[in-house]
């Protein structure tokens, strides 16, 4: 368990007339919990392992039991949860761990009132316009266009995909799947990453190659295509280190790869949407390999569409760094909800 609060900034009064708010993160490996005292103002922010917890309710009651959390927030009666899931109706079933519940179920589980829970992409698109110039960084050129669509991408556990969508009473953000469109090679090199990678798998879909079991599965197609029959079996965090200290040559191609890939992906959402707002990279590989991603082909890749080459190079794209960006994003979402109640 990690655990992180700045609690010694915020003054612990509730503002919310209904009681502070719980707000929750889950992602296929862990959940981020936190508590918001205060419009936009979280604290207590713990990371569990999902790994740990049978349930998502054990983890919620884990997290609610805290001595930290209990002494600051009792009997919290509202939350709100981005998953990385689709959510489609109230029974969600976790791509990439096995959590399987009943929101209104887990609602009374939790003893809640209200419990919005949303997709986790849905929560950070809804987090785009409030992410302050200091916690994101811009890679390549182009300039944003106001009231314009914008794309978002990231690569983790898996590869989400979202967008948000400006409208006369504000933003809509997609409840997308995106990540699951099938994956198109550019050249050569990644004709013969796909061939790999249809000897596991019929349907090769993006983020079976952008995702961190992706940059594995990178890596061992390259090692057959280098004819590396002595290349070390690697984890992709590992695969990542040995790139970033220039250590390893194949790790090093592995990680390339993956970067100019996420690049045609990213490129695609762009002319998809028309996201001249600006395309968001988040999730959790991006943010970690620094300015070796500003450095490396995946700009030039997300401008590589021919004739729209141009209209690409308009577009800005822009590295998330905030920590816990979602939480912006399902705070808003929860607030609404409870609006409109």
């Amino acid at each position: 368990m990690n655990a992180m609060s700045d609690t010694a900034s915020l003054n612990t009064s509730t503002v919310f007339s209904g009681g502070a708010r719980l707000l929750a993160d889950v992602g296929g490996t862990n959940a981020r919990f936190a508590l918001e005292l205060s419009p936009a103002r979280f604290s207590h922010i713990h990371v569990l392992a999902c790994a740990d917890y049978p349930t998502l309710a054990d983890a919620m009651r884990a997290y609610l039991a805290l001595p930290d959390v209990a002494a600051a927030a009792p009997g919290i009666r509202h939350g709100a949860i981005a998953i990385a899931n689709p959510v489609t109706g109230d029974v969600v079933r976790m791509t990439n761990h096995h959590w399987e519940f009943s929101i209104e179920a887990l609602r009374r589980e939790v003893n809640f009132e209200v419990l919005a829970v949303v997709n986790d992409f849905t929560a950070l698109a809804r987090s785009l316009p409030h992410i302050p110039a200091a916690q994101k960084r811009q890679v390549g050129g182009g300039a944003a266009v106001e009231g314009a669509p914008l794309g978002l991408i990231g690569a983790g556990t898996g590869l989400g995909v979202s967008g948000l969508i400006p409208s006369a009473t504000g933003w809509t953000a997609l409840l997308s799947e995106g990540g699951h469109v099938t994956f198109a090679p550019y050249n050569e090199t990644e004709v013969a990453i796909l061939q790999f990678a249809w000897r596991e798998f019929e349907h090769v879909s993006a983020e079976r190659l952008l995702s961190g079991v992706g940059i594995e599965l990178i890596y061992r197609a390259l090692a057959d295509y280098r004819k590396k029959a002595d290349a070390e079996v690697l984890g992709a965090p590992e695969i990542a280190r040995r790139a970033l200290d220039g250590s390893c040559p194949l790790c090093e191609e592995a990680i390339e790869a993956f970067c100019t890939m996420l690049g045609t992906i990213a490129g695609n959402l762009g002319v998809t949407l028309g996201a001249q707002g600006g395309i968001y990279i988040g999730g959790g590989i991006v943010p970690r390999l620094g300015e070796r991603f500003d450095r490396s082909g995946f700009r030039a890749r997300f401008e590589a569409k021919g004739r729209f080459r141009e209209y690409l190079a308009a577009i800005p794209t822009f590295v998330i760094t905030a920590e816990y960006p979602a939480f912006l994003g399902v705070s808003a979402i929860l607030a609404e909800r409870l609006a409109a109640a």
